[in-house]
């Protein structure tokens, strides 16, 4: 039994471990990614998402303007995703991808 137990982490660490290593980065290649088409729609939708907030905000400040009484709900708030719009564009800074 102690002469096995060599020959045992010899192979684990030259062969089992490389080959469950490279079992996974090909896992890894072969995942689906998102396509151009796809980011382009997720463009789209982000930016018409923000637009739809921009108008949600602009009734909410109107409504609030003309009945005191009301209580927005945007429009007191800073949303999270109007924080600082120039920084956190995603056209502006560069993607994040495993290619």
């Amino acid at each position: 039994m102690d002469d096995f137990m060599p020959v045992l982490v010899c192979g684990i660490l030259f062969i089992g471990l490389p080959w469950v290593i490279l079992h996974y980065i090909t896992k890894w290649k072969q995942a689906p990614r998102i396509t151009e088409e796809d980011e382009r729609l997720l463009d789209e939708m982000q930016a018409l998402a923000r637009r739809l907030e921009d108008r949600v905000m602009t009734v909410e400040r109107i409504i609030a303007a003309d009945n005191p009484d009301w209580k927005p709900g945007l429009g007191t708030t800073q949303s999270p995703y109007l924080s600082d719009r120039q920084s956190e564009r995603p056209l502006d800074r560069p993607l994040d991808r495993r290619n």
